[in-house]
């Protein structure tokens, strides 16, 4: 499949930390929400590899993402020639064996800080590329990326100030890496991007892979 001239590029997150790194990359997304419910869908992958659980967490997003896409199209009768790709992704930190994902309370977050801090976690997020074609899928791909994240050892006064600040509830693992959190990351190894929600080397090869170069994206 040879790329359309004009391909759209839909961004499947509310994230506006993936809607940066997408803008500062030379892309200017649509968004379009997803509202799957992702801790339902979690507890129905129990016992599955926490590699597949975020992958299939970003299919779940595509899925809704891509129908709600499909159904505008065809309620405007868009004229054939039309190109769009779809990007989706979901970040959990594994930890101990242990898949987290947003904390959403402030207890969750702070206890959760307290088994982090000074410990070694992997940041696991998957992504899910869609391409249609006037109005049909054409191409999908997906990947999960893995990126070692090392945390500092804080103390409790420290871990409160930042729960407080409310930043950890709503984001997976609850830390940042391009926010207040990253005054607590050590280091990492691995993709920074992909740490803070969609790695853009693991995006350019699955948009190669559904036949767009993401140079004729910009």
């Amino acid at each position: 499949m040879s790329p359309v001239h004009g391909t759209h590029v839909v961004l499947g997150s509310a994230s506006p930390a993936r809607l940066k790194v997408l803008r500062d990359a030379g892309l200017d997304p649509e968004v379009v929400v997803s509202y799957v419910d992702e801790d339902a869908i979690v507890e129905q992958l129990a016992g599955v590899e926490p590699a597949e659980v975020v992958v299939r967490l970003a299919a779940a997003k595509a899925a809704e993402v891509c129908a709600d896409v499909v159904g505008r199209a065809a309620a405007c009768d868009r004229p054939t020639g039309t190109d769009t790709v779809v990007l989706t992704c979901d970040s959990m930190l594994l930890l101990d064996g242990v898949l987290s994902g947003k904390p959403h309370t402030t207890a969750i977050a702070r206890d959760q800080w307290r088994r982090m801090r000074g410990t070694t976690g992997r940041l696991l997020t998957g992504h899910h590329v869609t391409r249609i074609i006037d109005g049909a899928i054409a191409g999908q791909a997906a990947r999960t990326v893995s990126t070692t994240i090392r945390f500092a050892d804080v103390d409790d006064a420290t871990i409160d100030a930042y729960v407080a600040t409310g930043e950890p509830l709503s984001v997976a693992g609850a830390f940042t890496l391009d926010g207040l959190g990253g005054w607590f990351v050590d280091g990492i190894d691995g993709d920074p991007s992909s740490v803070v929600g969609i790695g853009l080397p693991t995006v350019r090869e699955l948009l190669a892979a559904v036949g767009v170069d993401v140079t004729a994206l910009w």
